[in-house]
């Protein structure tokens, strides 16, 4: 059975930073893509960032990129999002996906087939 399990999420001022997990279990994550989603109240979710091992591929949606880092620890099935230089647009609650097909765009939902349960992120002004 795949579980995947965020932790880190938390209250920060604008301009701090957070490093969000996601421990897996059940899901071989070397050669599959894995990402980060969030979703604010009203709105759709939408990828933060994604990543395939296998090429050592990432992929960052153009609100985040150079702010927030994935990166994953295969040897002990986590994944990670480093977040810097947070701003109150990205509070939101955050997943972990994971995905089993290796034919999708990295940052819909769409193919991803595993989900966490999800972590609060919430950034103050």
């Amino acid at each position: 059975q795949v579980q995947l399990v965020e932790s880190g999420g938390g209250s920060v001022q604008a301009g701090g930073f957070l490093r969000l997990s996601c421990a897996a279990s059940g899901y071989g994550s070397s050669r599959k893509y894995m990402a980060w989603f969030r979703q604010a109240p009203g709105r759709e979710r939408e990828g933060v960032a994604a990543i395939y091992p296998g090429g050592g591929s990432t992929y960052y949606a153009a609100s985040v990129k150079g702010r927030f880092t994935i990166s994953q620890d295969i040897a002990q099935s986590t994944l990670y999002l480093q977040m810097s230089s947070l701003k109150p647009e990205d509070t939101a609650t955050y997943y972990c996906a994971g995905a089993t097909g290796h034919q999708i765009n990295p940052l819909s939902p769409i193919g991803y087939n595993y989900w966490g349960q999800g972590t609060q992120v919430t950034v103050s002004s």
